[in-house]
């Protein structure tokens, strides 16, 4: 999702204790997809295997959680590899062309996949699928992930395994107010609830500024171009554009849908705080919590956050302590079809030489009986992506609007929106991220989206036009890669 470097927390302290005192238990059912990769990787015990996971928050599951539960079951020690996500896909790339068998199970990012299969650096995994009884469990993983982030080539290559999904959360205790509803309907004409179209959240965040800045102002977004190339990948497609022509892969992110899209993201900082231009995830997320804004939009553990949830953990020190708890509503953002802005699915490296068994891992990780446990860490970031996670009582009562919330990512898990993912995926975002630096710096919209056009236009080529072509359209089939 993000990085945090371990300077930004402790990791030492919490984890393990965290477990116990969210009430999460180290079980699983008799005769599960949970147990059977248990049973199947008692013959390894006495040996240890390796998993690459993202550093920070996300690898604090695998060392302080899961991890110490897998080795007491099967007693097969796991070894964490902690990669920063910028360097995860270089990395594993690497490790597959010197074939030195260092990695085991792997963590990708669904919009490697294509890459990373068609290179031969993952292992198919069907026939491990069908030897482990594990088909019916894959089927529960909600749609969006399950029919998105699983397959290259009709072949299952990785198992869905967090639920990243962009989410609007906004202030209900504000919305709800008497005194600014009939306010706002009496100059807009229309109720003032969660928007549902960009020009009615250009119109709310407008009113809100006006009305209570600089103590509040109507949204605040994260707009380090990092995370800003997903927002705009989401709403370019919401607003009805393509990312290429499928027949001559010419881009088309210049047409006047991306022009237009550029302008408003710009525009929309002038009623956003001062500075927005140079916010990331913890400025925006600090913001939030603090009050400073009304309305923002990001992943989930943000909403989780908000309400104070295990912010008390020692890995949660550096979380500004919320003050909007019980005063935070959820909605799908505009347009109604949420990016689903990163994610990792779980898949096993083709140079292992226990691959086997780092099946099984993953099976064991992935399953229904110890997924809940996973997503329910308040600490590592893993988001629900199973359609028990949404309706699991424990969940929907580990705070008051716990099922609301859950209910707003169950949506979203039907109708976000795929990243972009072809071969050399992140050149073309390299190039989204440049060119939104220079819309924050004021160069103009129509420049910078032939920018992209032009560069994208040239990292196709050199890929391979025919290649790259076969490789969209097979993307752009998926039925969550543009809005239906």
């Amino acid at each position: 999702m993000f990085h945090l470097t371990r300077r930004r927390f402790l990791a030492g302290a919490g984890g393990v204790a965290a477990g116990a005192a969210m009430g999460l238990r180290p079980s699983f059912g008799a005769g599960s997809a949970a147990q059977r990769a248990v049973e199947a990787a008692k013959k390894y015990a006495g040996s240890e295997i390796n998993i690459v996971w993202e550093a920070g928050l996300q690898s604090l599951d695998p060392l302080n959680f899961s991890g110490p539960m897998w080795e007491k079951a099967t007693g097969v020690k796991l070894k964490v590899i902690e990669v920063a996500t910028a360097e995860m896909f270089t990395k594993i790339m690497q490790e597959y062309r010197g074939g030195t068998g260092a990695y085991d199970a792997l963590n990708v990012v669904p919009s490697w996949m294509p890459d990373l299969a068609l290179a031969g650096a993952l292992e198919p995994l069907d026939e491990y699928v069908d030897k482990y009884g594990y088909r019916d469990e894959l089927q529960q993983i909600a749609p969006v992930y399950r029919d998105n982030q699983m397959t290259v080539n009709g072949k299952i290559y990785g198992f869905p395994d967090d639920g990243d999904i962009f989410i609007l959360y906004y202030r209900k205790d504000v919305f709800g107010d008497p005194e600014v509803q009939k306010e706002f309907k009496d100059k807009f004409g229309y109720d003032l609830a969660p928007p549902t179209t960009w020009k009615q959240f250009r119109e709310i965040g407008q009113f809100l500024t006006d009305k209570f800045q600089p103590k509040m102002y109507g949204a605040g977004f994260f707009r380090d171009p990092a995370y800003a190339q997903l927002m705009f990948q989401e709403r370019f497609r919401i607003e009805g554009g393509k990312f290429f022509d499928a027949d001559s892969m010419k881009a088309t992110v210049n047409s006047d849908i991306g022009v237009r899209v550029l302008t408003e993201m710009r525009e929309e900082n002038k009623f956003m705080p001062p500075g927005v231009e140079t916010w990331g995830f913890v400025e925006n997320l600090a913001a939030f919590l603090q009050g400073t804004t009304a309305m923002t939009i990001s992943w989930p553990p943000y909403g989780r956050w908000a309400a104070g949830y295990g912010t008390e953990e020692e890995a949660l020190n550096w979380v500004p302590k919320s003050q909007i708890a019980g005063k935070v509503g959820y909605a799908l953002p505009p347009g109604g079809h949420p990016e689903l802005a990163l994610g990792f699915s779980l898949s096993v490296a083709s140079t292992s030489k226990k691959k086997e068994l780092a099946y099984l891992l993953i099976q064991w990780l992935n399953s229904e009986d110890i997924s809940i446990q996973r997503v329910q860490l308040p600490y590592a970031l893993r988001d629900p992506f199973r359609e028990s996670h949404y309706t699991s009582a424990e969940y929907r009562g580990r705070w008051p609007d716990a099922g609301a919330y859950l209910d707003t990512l169950k949506a979203g898990a039907v109708s976000g929106l795929l990243d972009l993912s072809i071969l050399q995926t992140d050149k073309y975002e390299e190039a989204l991220r440049q060119a939104l630096s220079r819309l924050w710096a004021g160069d103009d919209p129509k420049a910078i989206a032939d920018g992209i056009a032009e560069q994208w236009d040239a990292i196709t080529e050199k890929v391979g036009l025919e290649k790259q072509k076969a490789v969209y359209q097979g993307w752009a089939a998926k039925p969550n890669a543009y809005p239906t």
